[in-house]
């Protein structure tokens, strides 16, 4: 090797020039257990001790080899000339070190630990110091990660006693900075497209390095479609494309476009997606008054609450539906202006009402449970989600009825008739007593006549007269003219047992009239 070469010359010419603390070249004569002769041109052979030596040095070295070594003593008690292998190398570093901190010089070293203020460089065995401030251009907030690894330097301080070393990795990367700045800016136009690297993000958009130079990609310019925050989309550290909307020489202000790489997707929006078109798309984002659908990238559009499914009562939108989820819909409107798109689901399926139209009739008999109560009627559910309605007049034919839950109650079970169905208006007429025959017909007629007397127990005191419940749940009023109050004072109330006579039976209307004057007396 042409190093060898050089090193026996300098060998051979300073057999003359050899005392202590001297550093010079050597000749490898053999290798012991315990350490290692070699021959540096003076009358005795010199020693240097095996532990300077790491086993990958040792398996390496073989008679012949040249090395640098220091001389510690000529002749020490045993008679042997000690030197040292670790001190010539430290000491040529320092050399280095020296004129590298003269010219400006980088010197490659690698970080061992971590120190207060900053981290430990070992450069060729001897120890820097790099300060906090000097590791990058940016603040590195886990030092932590970087030992170990093996960069250059640039030496900012160096002591005359060759005991404190000062080094930056910052000045290294601001020179890279400068000179890739120069570079760059050759690069930069408007419409042109760079690679860069994600350096910060914040809620209005991202910087990116584009090495030398920063740009702003604003959130706005980051996506045709909805963005919250620019995290969604990038981590600092990404390498993205971007494109050069402005470029200000002046203060070297540069404006980034990333969504302007790809055609803007609401541009032929109308042609695409009319209103009618039933289309396919993945949720990808749930608020409380609907979904957002994916159509292609860069377009979406909402499905709003009231139109995820036909139930009548709905409840949040992520418990019907899940973000990736892959959905069917119609398009309802599209707004290219303000670049609006509204979606429905649930009319991609039949609606509750035209199952109801296709699957029963007026006159038919079906059963569902009681949903709501109200003073005019009572709601009652069906299988397909609907609500039929049975009116306060359709629960009974003989009892006036002031409130339904004097018959029914929330959650029971009834059979009921259909008595309208008008799907149009999402209606349904309900009756309960069209379960039984009228008795106005034919049992009311035939069983009670004018002028017979019958039996009954008072239901209800009102001013114009008294409702008495007779035979079959049928009620009859007597009027207040024809009540006859029983003997001792006392007057009649709810629940007492009364005669009376059938002064009238209006079929038409639905009444018999009573009166308890002029009865026969009791045997």
């Amino acid at each position: 090797m042409e190093l060898n070469n050089d090193m026996e010359k300098l060998y051979a010419e300073t057999f003359h020039t050899i005392e202590e603390g001297s550093i010079l070249p050597g000749k490898i004569l053999a290798v012991k257990q315990d350490g290692v002769i070699v021959d540096i041109g003076y009358k005795s052979e010199g020693f240097i001790h095996i532990d300077e030596f790491t086993p990958e040095e040792i398996a390496g070295l073989k008679p012949g080899d040249m090395i640098d070594v220091f001389v510690v003593s000529l002749r020490d008690s045993e008679g042997v000339i000690r030197l040292s292998k670790e001190r010539a190398s430290k000491i040529r570093v320092w050399d280095v070190l020296e004129k590298a901190a003269q010219e400006g010089s980088p010197v490659e070293g690698v970080i061992t630990e971590k120190t207060k203020g900053g981290l430990t460089v070992d450069v060729g065995g001897v120890r820097a110091f790099l300060p906090g401030s000097q590791v990058d251009i940016r603040v590195v907030k886990d030092l932590d990660s970087l030992i170990g690894r093996k960069m250059s330097f640039r030496v900012l301080k160096i002591n005359n006693k060759r005991s404190n070393i000062i080094v930056s990795r910052r000045a290294i990367l601001e020179e890279d900075r400068a000179r890739k700045k120069v570079e760059i800016i050759g690069k930069i136009r408007e419409g042109a497209v760079l690679e860069g690297m994600v350096k910060n993000i914040t809620d209005y958009g991202v910087f990116v390095d584009l090495g030398g130079i920063d740009g702003l990609l604003h959130i706005s310019d980051i996506s045709w479609g909805r963005i919250s925050h620019p995290s969604e989309f990038f981590a600092i550290g990404d390498t993205i494309e971007v494109m050069i909307l402005k470029y200000d020489e002046g203060t070297e202000r540069v404006t980034l476009g990333y969504k302007q790489k790809n055609p803007d997707p609401w541009a032929n929006v109308l042609e695409k997606f009319p209103a009618g078109m039933h289309v396919r798309g993945k949720i990808v984002s749930i608020t409380d008054y609907g979904a957002f659908v994916e159509l292609e990238p860069g377009l979406e559009g909402l499905v709003h609450i009231s139109e995820i499914d036909w139930a009548p009562k709905m409840k949040h939108p992520s418990k019907h539906l899940t973000i990736g989820e892959t959905v069917d819909a119609v398009v309802l409107r599209v707004d290219k202006e303000e670049r609006k798109l509204s979606l429905s689901i649930k009319q991609t399926k039949p609606s509750p009402w035209q199952l109801i139209g296709q699957n029963y009739q007026v006159g038919q008999r079906i059963s569902g449970r009681v949903k709501s109560l109200t003073d005019f009627g009572a709601f009652v559910g069906l299988p397909e989600g609907v609500d039929g309605l049975i009116h306060i007049s359709d629960l009974s034919w003989t009892k006036h009825i002031k409130h339904p839950s004097e018959i029914l109650k929330k959650g029971q079970k009834v059979d009921v008739i259909i008595l309208n169905i008008d799907s149009e208006h999402e209606k349904m007429a309900l009756g309960l007593k069209q379960l039984e025959p009228d008795p106005w017909i034919e049992a009311i007629p035939s069983t009670f006549k004018l002028g017979m007397e019958v039996q009954g127990k008072v239901l209800r005191l009102t001013d114009f007269g008294i409702f008495a419940e007779l035979e079959g749940g049928v009620e009859g009023l007597i009027y207040s003219s024809e009540v006859v109050q029983p003997a001792g004072g006392e007057e009649l109330k709810e629940g007492d047992a009364v005669r009376a006579r059938i002064i009238k039976v209006d079929l038409e209307e639905r009444k018999i009239g009573l009166s308890m004057k002029n009865l026969k007396r009791a045997d």
